[in-house]
């Protein structure tokens, strides 16, 4: 069964190895194959040189030191160094070609992430939090770049030192070796409590840091509120007692780590006090050739080199656990189906005049409880149509199925009598564009943001479309002009001039069919809505124009309206034909000059 991508998954913790999630790992790693052997095989070289230095040890002690001859020395130290300097060169090169493999490895995955993101349907972002998906590209893929990088090197390289020493020492003296041996099976012991114990520490630290960045993220994007009532001291209070969880748990670990730590120290010096005893009783009573003073020196060397990997694949099994559940996330992501692909022989409109049909329409979020049921009615090209209605009426749900970010359930959308079905997703959101209410502005300049980084629209054109809905007014004032920095959210720009530059990204796109909110230009002062109702006019001259409107007397200028009531038409008309038949329109009129008296 696929995983399926789960927001509230941060804090899962699944098995160190997982071989489903490493065989889906395998295809990022194949374009760099012949690096990753090669550094396996620099990394088999370099354990093996490691193991060289006490066995040399060894031969200097009983060849050169014991029997009185220094001349020799000279030939094992020259030995000694050029193993250490072939080692240093193997492992730069195995560090360099992992290193490199694991951010290629990310890079390419961080692009497939951001393109599948890219792909998927809009109800995916109703459901999902967007720091959630960043921490998908963030904090998940740096999990795995520390598995490739750090955890399978250095667990490859660990065993292999760890077997290799052992080898080695059962050839040079096995009865030594097993002395050595005998605490393994309580090092052994050791380390799985300390796993277990890690394990539950570990996942208390995931709790609690993701708690503490989800109070900084709401208290700083609320921070108007937490001044404007005076909340300041409370969050505060709030923060520390979340900042004291995260420190206990975080000490906790530290506790773990400090008390694991000189455990293996001393089970490694308790081994060395062993072989000194055995070795020392060999050596004295003649126990047979192999009790040597080197051969003792080169276990006590062997055998303080294997607690460093032992204590290091004891570490590194948080850093398994948690590669393998970012992975788990990752490819739940992954696995997330994308909007459907269009049809096989999608339809091709050279021109396109904009008229608009609804046949029949019914549509829901969820199947079982229809948005809008049963609509039908046309818009001939060049036409301007308000929609309206009461909240939950249906009226949003129009630009999501026209735009094709929902597929209706039944009937029919025709844009110049094609099912917008029949075309390509992106040709139909070409000749439909869109003014919502909540403009969205990128960082960058007000030039890329009209342009959206699309190279076919001149300069020029930018100017054009900016002077045509009075957002050139604004923006000469300022000292760069066009390329005017926008920060994050269009931060630095009021609520009027993010809506101009919404409408001149608009008519710089030049869309035949055209959706507007017409809360778009609400909230904002009494001079800039009358140059957002200037600029809104000259939008809909000459192009179907669809305007979902909340506020009716801005739409008296249209040319028909729409009225729905949950989810049906129930009728149409202009504005004063619709105000004689004092029907649903007529109430929803008088309700709105009524709340208009009172607030003035």
């Amino acid at each position: 069964m696929k995983a399926r991508f789960d927001p509230d998954e941060d804090e899962i913790l699944g098995k160190a190895y997982d071989g489903r999630l490493v065989r889906r790992l395998l295809p990022y790693l194949a374009p760099y194959r012949r690096r990753i052997v090669l550094a396996m095989a620099l990394l088999l070289g370099t354990g093996v040189l490691d193991l060289s230095g006490p066995y040399l040890t060894k031969i200097a002690i009983d060849r050169y030191i014991v029997p009185h001859k220094p001349a020799g020395l000279w030939v094992i130290l020259s030995l000694y160094l050029g193993a250490l300097l072939v080692g240093f060169a193997m492992r730069y090169g195995e560090n360099y070609y992992m290193q490199f493999v694991g951010q290629r490895v990310m890079y390419d995955l961080r692009n497939e992430i951001f393109g599948h993101i890219q792909h998927l349907p809009l109800g995916f972002f109703d459901r999902n939090p967007v720091g959630r998906l960043m921490t998908r590209l963030t904090g998940d893929v740096d999990a795995l770049n520390d598995l490739l990088t750090q955890g399978v090197v250095s667990i490859l390289g660990d065993i292999v030192t760890l077997t290799g020493i052992v080898i080695v020492m059962l050839i040079l003296n096995w009865q030594l070796g097993l002395v050595s041996l005998v605490v393994m099976p309580i090092i052994a012991l050791v380390s799985f409590i300390f796993q277990k114990a890690m394990r539950t520490i570990y996942r208390t630290i995931r709790i609690r840091l993701s708690r503490l960045n989800g109070f900084l993220n709401e208290n700083i994007t609320g921070m108007v509120i937490v001044q404007l009532f005076n909340r300041e001291r409370t969050m505060a209070g709030e923060f520390d007692d979340l900042n004291a969880d995260y420190l206990r748990a975080n000490l906790n670990a530290i506790f773990a780590y400090s008390l694991f730590a000189p455990t293996v120290t001393f089970l490694g010096a308790l081994s060395t006090a062993l072989l000194l005893w055995v070795g020392g009783h060999g050596i004295i009573s003649h126990w047979g050739s192999a009790f040597t003073f080197g051969a003792l020196v080169a276990a006590m060397q062997y055998t303080d080199r294997a607690f460093q990997p032992i204590r290091d694949l004891a570490e590194k099994y948080n850093l398994l656990q948690s590669a393998m559940a970012g992975s788990e996330r990752i490819f739940g992501l992954l696995d997330e189906p994308a909007e459907p692909a269009d049809t096989g022989h999608p339809v091709e409109l050279a021109q396109v005049r904009g008229e608009i049909e609804f046949r029949n329409v019914t549509f829901g979020y969820d199947a079982g409880h229809p948005v809008l049921q049963n609509v039908s009615f046309t818009i001939p090209a060049g036409q301007s149509v308000a929609i309206v209605g009461a909240t939950g009426a249906g009226k949003t749900s129009l630009i999501n199925i026209l735009t094709r970010f929902y597929d209706i359930q039944s009937g029919q959308i025709l844009l110049d009598g094609v099912d917008i079905r029949d075309m390509r997703r992106a040709d139909v959101r070409r000749h439909i564009g869109s003014v919502l209410q909540d403009a969205v502005l990128f960082s960058g300049t007000i030039t890329s943001n009209i342009r959206l980084n699309n190279s076919e629209i001149t300069d020029e054109q930018v100017r054009r479309a900016a002077v045509f809905v009075n957002a050139d007014k604004f923006i000469q004032r300022l000292a760069d002009g066009y390329d005017h920095v926008v920060r994050e959210r269009g931060s630095n720009f009021s609520a009027g001039q993010r809506q101009l530059i919404s409408f001149a990204r608009a008519i710089a796109f030049d869309p035949e069919v055209l959706l507007v909110l017409d809360e778009a230009t609400s909230s904002v002062d009494t001079e800039t809505e009358a140059l957002i109702q200037e600029a809104l006019e000259r939008l809909l001259e000459d192009r179907t124009s669809i305007i979902i409107a909340h506020r009716l007397f801005t739409i008296r200028h249209v040319d028909r309206i729409l009225v729905l009531h949950k989810g049906k038409l129930v009728e149409e008309g202009s504005h004063d034909e619709l105000l004689a038949r004092q029907g649903y329109y007529h109430r929803l009129y008088q309700l709105q000059y009524q709340e208009q008296e009172v607030a003035s």
